[in-house]
């Protein structure tokens, strides 16, 4: 056999560089907006800006360096200059799409950060192939602002694997779903009905916290936040608020609170502090049409009857009473049982013979007082 002249080489070599073949070369120059590559061929390669990267004005100088390898697919054998123009990015996309294709078929959980946040979803790129996360699948909850993800490396499974529509869609949402579940389920292994627990208040309602126990939240409700009065749970927390409290009930994956310990209730001493001849003070929290509750702690509430407010003749509580005021009372029943205790402000009061005091049956009495129930 003759041996090949030397154009007969390169004819031979050059029928081997085809459009669209992969080549690896080595960076023998970078500028800022290109990539010279020795390919061992006999032009050079070409990698502009916009065939590296998605980036617009990215300093290729910061991203690769004189030596690197790399493999490139060929876009012209001839640029016009003799020179090979080659793709980075291209190259990439197609390996990321076969990527993703695996992953798909597989149900692998991908990582990828947020290169964009859109009103409809997020944008993440693997391998240069974009993948679309719509904002029904980011989060399990429904959030109106999502540029708090841009940047940020998030996880996520591939739900819609479609090339040629240039259709790849990302779901997020059902690994957020399935991480609470199992945090759940560790914190119901966890924690059990008696036991004392601390937590952070995550949201505030009209009726109640949900106090965040790490992992599973717990309701406390505006009823057991105290053995008094709680008119509006947002005067007395606030999100971030760490709080100790009993577990009072689990049901499935419910969890209630309270704050109510059974030793500090406030009844334990009441026959003590509150036995009948006791004078007591006591700020009035509620009147009605026959009488004024008198809170004379946090949880015990007595009876003041409008009998028994002034020796004098009262028509209606509201006009010897307001709520708020402080007063001096005598204990003239208590009733532990039950948790009632009746108050008597006029036998305090000096006996003034030249008024007539009004004195209504002791049975009608007793029937008024049994309608109201106590709060």
């Amino acid at each position: 056999m003759s041996e090949m002249s030397f154009d007969q080489m390169l004819d031979e070599y050059d029928k081997k560089i085809r459009t669209g073949d992969v080549v690896e070369g080595t960076v023998i120059s970078v500028k800022e907006d290109e990539i010279v590559l020795n390919i061992g061929y006999k032009s050079d390669g070409i990698i502009t800006r916009n065939e590296y990267t998605n980036t617009p004005g990215a300093d290729l100088t910061t991203m690769v360096s004189e030596g690197d390898t790399m493999q490139a697919k060929i876009l012209k054998v001839n640029d016009g200059e003799g020179q090979v123009l080659l793709s980075y990015k291209r190259l990439a996309a197609e390996l990321g799409s076969k990527r993703l294709e695996e992953a798909f078929e597989n149900k692998e959980v991908l990582k990828a950060n947020v290169t964009q946040a859109l009103p409809g979803g997020l944008s993440v790129v693997v391998d240069e192939t974009k993948v679309f996360i719509p904002a029904s699948l980011v989060s399990d909850v429904f959030e109106k602002d999502l540029s708090k993800y841009e940047g940020q490396e998030i996880e996520f499974v591939i739900t819609e694997f479609n090339p040629r529509k240039r259709r790849i869609i990302g779901d997020r949402k059902s690994l957020v779903v399935a991480e609470k579940a199992e945090k759940q389920k560790e914190a119901l292994e966890r924690i059990s009905e008696g036991m004392t627990v601390e937590g952070t208040v995550k949201n505030i309602t009209d009726f109640g916290a949900f106090i965040d126990l790490g992992g599973i939240d717990g309701l406390l409700h505006i009823s057991e936040m105290s053995w008094g009065r709680i008119e509006n749970p947002k005067k007395v927390f606030k999100p971030g608020d760490v709080v100790k409290a009993f577990v009072k009930e689990i049901k499935g994956n419910k969890v209630a609170l309270s704050l109510k310990f059974p030793e500090s209730n406030p009844w334990v001493n009441a026959a003590s502090n509150y036995a009948v001849g006791t004078v007591v003070k006591g700020v009035v929290a509620r009147i009605t049409d026959f009488g004024a509750f008198v809170e004379l702690e946090a949880g015990v509430d007595a009876l003041l009857h409008v009998s028994q407010i002034s020796r004098k003749h009262v028509e209606k509580p509201a006009d010897a009473l307001k709520i708020g005021q402080e007063i001096k009372a005598k204990v003239v029943d208590f009733n532990e049982e039950e948790k009632k205790i009746s108050l008597s402000m006029k036998v305090l009061e000096p006996v003034d013979e030249t008024v007539e005091e009004e004195a209504p049956a002791a049975e009608e009495t007793a029937a008024e007082v049994t309608e109201e129930t106590a709060e």
